[in-house]
C-alpha cells in the first residue's frame, strides 16, 4: 500500500481543523508570520523612500523595482542550496534557525528605520529575500511529510490562503505605520521598526512548537556551488515529467498574477480614476479571491488531491481577465476619487467582480498543483523538486515585469495588458494539458462525477495512495473508466476490450489515457500478448492497473461470469517478484443510463432517458492478496459489494 505520511491516519471534518493539530497549527502560524513581516517591510520601506526620504540615487520611480528586484534576487541565486539542507536537515531544526535569522536581519532594520539609512534597509531587503529563498523549499516539503493524501489539498489550501491574508495585512499595517507623523514620542518610522521585529519574535515563538520532521535524504553532500546546483536541480525535477510540467504550470501562474499586482496602481489611477485607497481595494479583492479559491479546493475535490480543477482554473482566469477588459475599457474619465465614491458606482462593481473571479480560479488553479508535486515527488528529494519551483517562479516573474514594461512602453493600455495576459494564458495552459493529458482527462472525470451524475464514493480508503495495485471492477457502461478516474487520487492505466476505442471521443479520451487495448487471442494473438506485457511494464512502474474480468460491458445489467486473465497477470508479476494486492470495485445504479447497452437500439440512443444527475456510486473493499485470486473469488466478492448498494 506504500508509506502514508504521519498524521494520514488524522479524521478531521474539514480543514479548518487542521488549525487545531500541532502537526499543522506551529507550522501555518510561522509561515503566516513570516510572509506578513515580509511584507511590512517592504511595503513601509517602498513607501518611505517613494514619498518620505529625499535620496537623489534612487528616485521614487525606481525605488519600488529596485526592492522588488533585491527581495527576489537569492531566490535565483540560492533555492538550489535551500532545497539541498531542507532535505538534509530535520525541517523543524531548519525552520527555527531561518526564524533566528530574521529576527537578526529585523533588529538590523529596526536600527535602519530609526536613522533613515536606506543602504541598511536594501540591505536587509536583500537579506530578508535569503529568509524567504530558505524557508521556501521546507515550507512545501513539510506538509506531504505529516499530512495524508486526503488532507493535502487542505493544507496546500490554508497555507496558500494564510500566505495571501498575510500579504494583504502586510501591506496595510506597513502602510499605515509608515505614515505615522514622526513629530509625536513614537513616529511611524520607529513604529515600523517596532512592528517588524516583534512580528518576527513572534514568528520564532511559534516556531519552536512545530513537531520535529526528520531529514529526507540526511547522507546528502551539499553542493555549495549555487550556478552548478541550480542546473542540477532543474534536471533533477525534468526527470520526472508530470512534476516538471506542473512547475511550469505554476510558475505561469505567478506570471499571471504578477501582472495584475504589479498593475494595480496604475490601474486603480489611470483607468478608475481612483486613489491609494481604491488600488488597496483591488489588492484586497484579488487577495480575497486566492484565498476563497483555495479553501474551495478540498470542499470541490473531495478532499482528494483533484488536478481536474486546474483545466477549471485556467478557463476561469482567461475568461474574467478577458471581461475585466471589456469592463475597463470603456470607463468614463474622471477626477480621482475616493473608496466612498469608486464604490457607489455600479459600473465599478462588475470591475471588482472580476478581479475577485479571476483570483479564485487562480486559487483552483494553483493548489492541486501544488498537491500533486508534493504527492509525485520523490520524498528524498522532494525540497530540492520545490527549490526548482522556486528558481522558476523566480524568472517568471521577472519575465512578466519585463514584458509588460515593454507592453505599456510601446503605447498599450492597462485593459490591454490584462487581455494579452489572459490570451497568453489560454494559450500556455491549452499546450501544459496537451503535454500532460492527465490534467484534461481529470477535468473530465470530475465534470461527468458532478454534473452528469451524483457520483459518491464509499471506501475509497482502501485505494492504494502508492505503490502498484490491480483494481477489479464490474463493467456496466462506457463510461465506466472515467467514473474510476474521478475516485482515485492517482492515474489509472486500464486494460480495455479494443472494441471500445472505436466509440467517438470515448474511444480519443481512452487514448490519451493510454488505455491498453485488448482483443481476443483467437482474433489477434499479437495484440493479446503485448497488452499483457504493457499490463506487466504497468505494475513494475508502481503505479495502478484496472481491469474489468467480464470482458465487455453486460447486455442486462447482471453480473457476468469474469475472465482468467487477471490471474495471468498476477502470476507474471510474482515471478518477477512484485506482489500485487487487487482491490475489489462495484459500480451501482449505473445500469439504465444512456451510457449503458439497455436500449435496443444500443447505447447512447436516449440520453436524457434517466435524466442528469443520475445518483451513481462506487463501492471499494478492502484489498485482496495475489496468492488469494481466481476469477471466482474475485466474482463473488464484486457480487457482494454490489448487494450491499441493494440492501441500502
Amino acid at each position: 500500500m506504500g508509506h502514508e505520511p504521519a498524521g494520514a491516519g488524522h479524521a478531521h471534518p474539514n480543514q479548518f481543523a487542521l488549525l487545531r493539530q500541532r502537526r499543522f497549527a506551529p507550522f501555518f502560524w510561522t509561515q503566516f508570520s513570516g510572509a506578513a513581516n515580509d511584507n511590512l517591510f517592504k511595503f513601509a520601506f517602498t513607501v518611505m523612500v517613494t514619498y518620505q526620504l529625499s535620496v537623489s540615487w534612487l528616485p521614487p520611480a525606481l525605488a519600488g523595482l529596485v526592492i522588488g528586484a533585491l527581495f527576489i534576487l537569492p531566490f535565483l541565486l540560492f533555492s538550489a542550496t535551500a532545497g539541498q539542507l531542507a532535505d538534509k536537515y530535520d525541517k523543524a531544526r531548519t525552520v527555527r534557525f531561518v526564524k533566528n535569522l530574521e529576527v537578526a536581519i529585523m533588529l538590523v532594520a529596526a536600527a535602519g528605520f530609526i536613522a533613515g539609512q536606506v543602504p541598511v534597509l536594501l540591505l536587509c531587503t536583500f537579506l530578508m529575500g535569503v529568509h524567504s529563498t530558505l524557508f521556501g523549499p521546507v515550507k512545501f516539503a513539510y506538509l506531504p511529510q505529516v499530512l495524508g493524501e486526503r488532507e493535502l489539498t487542505g493544507g496546500n489550501g490554508m497555507v496558500e490562503m494564510g500566505t495571501f491574508v498575510a500579504i494583504l495585512l502586510g501591506n496595510v499595517a506597513g502602510g499605515l505605520l509608515v505614515a505615522l507623523p514622526e513629530d509625536v514620542l513614537i513616529g511611524g518610522h520607529a513604529m515600523v521598526a517596532v512592528a517588524c521585529v516583534l512580528a518576527a519574535l513572534a514568528g520564532r515563538a511559534v516556531a519552536q512548537c512545530i513537531p520535529a520532521a526528520p531529514a529526507t535524504d540526511p547522507g546528502l553532500t551539499v553542493n555549495w556551488n549555487p550556478f552548478t546546483e541550480t542546473w542540477r536541480n532543474l534536471q533533477l525535477a525534468r526527470g520526472n515529467p508530470v512534476v516538471f510540467r506542473s512547475l511550469l504550470g505554476i510558475s505561469w501562474m505567478w506570471f499571471f498574477g504578477a501582472v495584475f499586482l504589479s498593475q494595480f496602481p496604475s490601474f486603480a489611477k489611470e483607468v478608475l480614476h481612483g486613489n491609494e485607497q481604491v488600488a488597496s481595494l483591488l489588492l484586497v479583492v484579488f487577495s480575497v479571491g486566492i484565498g476563497t479559491g483555495s479553501l474551495l479546493c478540498e470542499v470541490l475535490g473531495r478532499r482528494h488531491v483533484e488536478i481536474g480543477l486546474v483545466p477549471l482554473g485556467a478557463i476561469g482566469m482567461s475568461v474574467f481577465a478577458t471581461d475585466l477588459y471589456f469592463a475597463a475599457r470603456g470607463l468614463p474619465a474622471a477626477d480621482l476619487m475616493g473608496l466612498a465614491a469608486f464604490v457607489s458606482q455600479p459600473v465599478h462593481w462588475r470591475v471588482m467582480a472580476d478581479l475577485a473571479l479571476l483570483s479564485l480560479f487562480a486559487g483552483l488553479y494553483s493548489v492541486p498543483m501544488y498537491a500533486l508535486i508534493q504527492l509525485r515527488s520523490a520524498p528524498t528529494h522532494r525540497a530540492r523538486t520545490i527549490a526548482a519551483n522556486n528558481i522558476l517562479n523566480a524568472l517568471f516573474m521577472i519575465a512578466s515585469a519585463l514584458i509588460a514594461g515593454a507592453l505599456l512602453g510601446a503605447g498599450f493600455t492597462v485593459p490591454q495588458v490584462f487581455l494579452f495576459t489572459a490570451i497568453a494564458n489560454a494559450v500556455v495552459a491549452g499546450y501544459i494539458f496537451w503535454l500532460v493529458p492527465e490534467y484534461l482527462l481529470r477535468f473530465i472525470a470530475w465534470g461527468a462525477s458532478r454534473f452528469v451524475y451524483r457520483f459518491k464514493v464509499h471506501g475509497d480508503e482502501h485505494i492504494p495512495t502508492a505503490g502498484a495495485a490491480v483494481l477489479v471492477c464490474n463493467h456496466v457502461s462506457f463510461v465506466d473508466a472515467v467514473l474510476l478516474m474521478a475516485a482515485s487520487p492517482r492515474p489509472i492505466c486500464f486494460l480495455m476490450d479494443h472494441r471500445i476505442f472505436r466509440v467517438p471521443v470515448l474511444g480519443r479520451l481512452f487514448r490519451l489515457a493510454r488505455a491498453i487495448p485488448i482483443a481476443p487471442q483467437k482474433e489477434d494473438a499479437a495484440a493479446y500478448e503485448a497488452a499483457f506485457e504493457r499490463a506487466a511494464q504497468v505494475l513494475r512502474d508502481g503505479d495502478l492497473l484496472a481491469i474489468f474480468p467480464e470482458g465487455g460491458i453486460t447486455h442486462d445489467g447482471s453480473l457476468q461470469s469474469f475472465q482468467g486473465g487477471i490471474v495471468k497477470i498476477l502470476a507474471r508479476a510474482q515471478a518477477e517478484g512484485i506482489e500485487v494486492p487487487v482491490v475489489l470495485m462495484a459500480l451501482t445504479n449505473l445500469w439504465g443510463s444512456c451510457f449503458s447497452r439497455i436500449e435496443r437500439g444500443g447505447a447512447m440512443v436516449r440520453p436524457f432517458r434517466r435524466g442528469l444527475f443520475k445518483p451513481v456510486g462506487l463501492n471499494v473493499g478492502s484489498a485482496l492478496p495475489a496468492a488469494q485470486v481466481t476469477p471466482e473469488a474475485l466474482r463473488e466478492k464484486v457480487a457482494a459489494l454490489l448487494a450491499q448498494h441493494i440492501a441500502k
